[in-house]
């Protein structure tokens, strides 16, 4: 009996006891392949109905495509570039002497904090010590000179003026009252006051030259004590003491001599003040500035810190093809140290509260972006865009779309232009800290 049919009694076929003769066995099995035949027609004799199913009143023809939208807003936007390399001291120097001499007194060690200025150590000098004796006494023998000059050009000045006032009360009696004094004495008087206007002029450059004298023996003294000072070795500028070459009493060579022997008394490092070189690509150089703001990340001390971009080479090498650039960075708390690796992170280009879409929308198609966006009756349309500042995560939009309209972020391969979708905004939660700092 099929599915469907009205219950009916049907006709059965009796079988004798001893079993079906072999004609009758034939009869039946005939008889059951056409009963088989027909069954999905029949049943007792009953043909079956074969309705089709009718859509129910109000259900749809179409099914709905649920995708992922993201409606487009305004950001802030950096595109950043960030290259690891090794802080370095702003300034490191080895410091010489600059006389040779014995130490005498060390004043620092490794890892000594020393200021500008401030007097490392002090250097046994002898010779220095006598010059500077023979020049005091160089000195005070010129001064002597001058003395004695001064006094000299004093009484011949003196002498001088008595000569010429007598010449002057003859010449002038003589020619008053001519023949009172004879023309011979007047003569005398006259060559008188003249020698004795010679010997001021010798008075005065012996003076001058004892002055000279005094001069050069206090520019030698001047001169051998700037030399003596150098006894005291002092540091050029403020850091930190990370090597110590000499003990209490080495000979140190002067650092000027050409000689082997040479030795630094220290190895000073600034510690103010990094350096953090960075080989910035080519395809780079061109957004780099001077004055830029640097973020820097010190990962063994897990420490952000604020850096500026302070110089570059304003070339680029050939063999890396990069441009070598330097970022300062202030250590005033000295919590850095030379050697360590940071991470450097240069803004590039910039961009607030611009039109933004995710990276994850869009679509690129011989050399043109797309965007796939659901319009107000909830259907999809192909939007062409043009696209400014790109970030890890979004891109600036130019044009082609306005705030508020909603992009798919979802699987597009399947959407087809103006089909019917049904939007569900979604959170791009995989992209949660990827996104610059501001």
């Amino acid at each position: 009996m099929s599915l469907g049919a009205p219950a009916q009694e049907c006709r059965e076929e009796v079988v004798p006891r001893g079993g079906p003769t072999p004609a009758r066995a034939l009869i039946l099995a005939f008889d059951l392949l056409i009963a088989f035949a027909a069954g999905s027609l029949v049943s007792c004799g009953k043909p079956d109905k074969v309705q089709a199913k009718v859509p129910e009143e109000g259900a749809s023809n179409s099914i709905e495509v649920a995708v992922g939208v993201v409606k487009v807003g305004r950001k802030d936007l950096r595109r950043t570039l960030t290259l690891s390399s090794e802080l370095v001291p702003f300034q490191e120097i080895d410091v010489y002497a600059k006389e040779s001499g014995y130490v005498k007194q060390l004043n620092v060690d490794y890892g000594s904090h020393v200021q500008a200025n401030q007097i490392l150590a002090t250097l046994e000098i002898p010779e220095l010590q006598l010059q500077l004796k023979q020049d005091d006494a160089a000195s005070r023998d010129a001064e002597d000179q001058i003395t004695h000059a001064q006094n000299e050009l004093s009484r011949m000045e003196a002498q001088n003026r008595v000569f010429q006032l007598q010449y002057e009360r003859l010449d002038s009696v003589s020619k008053s009252r001519p023949g009172l004094v004879a023309q011979q004495e007047v003569d005398d008087s006259q060559g008188k006051a003249l020698s004795a206007a010679a010997q001021v002029e010798a008075a005065t450059s012996n003076l001058q030259s004892a002055q000279s004298k005094l001069a050069a023996a206090q520019a030698k003294r001047e001169r051998d004590q700037v030399m003596f000072d150098y006894s005291k070795i002092t540091a050029p500028f403020a850091g930190v003491i990370t090597q110590r070459y000499a003990n209490l009493g080495t000979l140190l060579q002067a650092g000027t001599s050409s000689s082997t022997q040479a030795m630094p008394l220290v190895h000073l490092s600034q510690d103010d003040l990094f350096r953090l070189v960075i080989p910035v690509p080519e395809s780079y150089v061109h957004s780099i500035r001077i004055g830029d703001p640097v973020g820097v990340h010190v990962q063994s001390l897990d420490r952000d810190l604020p850096g500026k971009v302070a110089r570059f080479s304003v070339d680029v090498r050939e063999d890396t093809r990069t441009m070598h650039t330097e970022v300062d960075v202030p250590n005033p708390n000295h919590v850095l140290l030379p050697g360590l690796y940071a991470e450097a992170t240069i803004t590039l280009e910039k961009k607030d509260n611009a039109t933004a879409l995710p990276l994850q929308a869009v679509n690129q198609e011989n050399g043109q972006t797309f965007v796939d966006i659901v319009d107000a009756s909830n259907r999809i349309e192909t939007r062409k865009v043009t696209l400014g500042i790109q970030t890890a995560t979004y891109a600036e939009v130019l044009s082609g779309l306005q705030p508020g309209e909603m992009v798919v972020v979802s699987d597009r391969s399947g959407l087809k232009p103006h089909e019917e979708v049904r939007p569900k905004i979604v959170e791009l939660v995989q992209y949660q800290g990827q996104e610059e700092q501001k």
